[in-house]
């Protein structure tokens, strides 16, 4: 039975991952800041994995996990993953997504270098560069989240070409219900949700133009496996290979919902300074050519389907809130 150690194994990714992995008869150990005091949703605790509480700025904490599990696989998803907060917390966003992947692979190199190692990679590397990105596509990021991205990805390079098994998954905009309530599309389906059941709250947004390659988490963690059983380490990009605004977003939110977006366009406002990124990325599309042909991969879920998924989920979310208070 192979054995993998997920960090950032409470997140969105982590948990996806988890429960893919247990389907395949896994060992799952997930690597946590914590699991206990309602720090996460339900959902993102995923039962048979076997959880460890540490911190990738605390060097100790990740080589005590690695001497427990022994892993054959170390899926590295932790991360401070906010843009805004990369802007007022740089060093933070440094500290865990560098450093943090330095400690992990230098650790890895001394214990068990046989182990293999994935890094999640992110589309906010190329900054604003045009046409669908691959692989060899210029990088020039423009926000310091990206920038920490872009290190720790050439990190991958540097151990690889030590002889360490790493791969990096560039991965485009990835969704679902599980996602982060202060990323913008959990942002939009949680409004739209409450609309769907009568409230009548404003909706702020900052740019509606601002265009993304959306697909769904639960596809892309599939990907990530895929990437660890090549007999050779490759970084793959992972998206859609299709682009939708944030305006199409939340109308396809709205028709999801079943509501007229004509009329609910009354409580959209955008262009509000506070949700208005210092140098945004305009346009981000993927090419998913090399991941099609070489892992076989394609995503299952199209984008529609993905923003009713969590509009749906945000709904019966909303209906078990409203009748809790109504119970108090």
């Amino acid at each position: 039975m192979k054995k993998a150690l997920i960090t950032g194994a409470c997140g969105q990714d982590g948990s996806y991952l988890s429960e893919y992995l247990l389907s395949l008869g896994y060992e799952v150990h997930g690597f946590t800041r914590g699991i206990t005091g309602g720090a996460w949703p339900e959902e993102h605790v995923v039962l048979g994995v076997t959880y460890h509480v540490g911190d990738m700025r605390d060097p100790v904490t990740m080589e005590n996990a690695l001497r427990k599990v022994w892993p054959d696989e170390v899926y590295n998803l932790a991360g401070q993953v906010f843009i805004p907060t990369s802007w007022t917390q740089p060093e933070d966003t440094f500290q865990v997504n560098v450093c943090g992947l330095a400690s992990l692979l230098k650790i890895i190199q001394t214990l068990k270098p046989d182990t293999r190692v994935y890094q999640a990679s992110s589309s906010e590397m190329y900054g604003n560069v045009d046409g669908a990105l691959n692989e060899t596509a210029k990088m020039v990021p423009v926000s310091p989240y990206g920038v920490s991205k872009h290190a720790a990805h050439e990190l991958v390079s540097v151990y690889r070409e030590h002889g360490m098994f790493v791969v990096a998954g560039i991965l485009f905009n990835h969704e679902s219900p599980r996602r982060g309530e202060h990323m913008v599309t959990r942002k939009v389906t949680r409004q739209v949700a409450k609309w769907a059941l009568g409230d009548a709250g404003v909706l702020e947004l900052g740019n509606l133009e601002a265009s993304r390659d959306w697909g769904f988490a639960g596809d892309y963690v599939k990907a990530m496996h895929a990437m660890m059983q090549l007999d050779e380490p490759e970084d793959f990009v992972i998206g859609m290979g299709e682009a939708h605004t944030v305006g199409e977003f939340v109308q396809a939110a709205v028709e999801a919902a079943g509501l007229d977006y004509v009329a609910c366009r009354r409580w959209i406002k955008h262009q509000v300074p506070a949700f208005s990124r210092q140098n945004e990325l305009h346009h981000l599309k993927a090419d998913i050519a090399k991941a099609t042909i070489m892992l076989n991969w394609k995503p299952t879920t199209d984008f529609k389907q993905l923003v009713a998924m969590m509009v749906n989920a945000d709904i019966t979310k909303e209906q078990k809130r409203i009748a809790v208070e109504v119970q108090q």
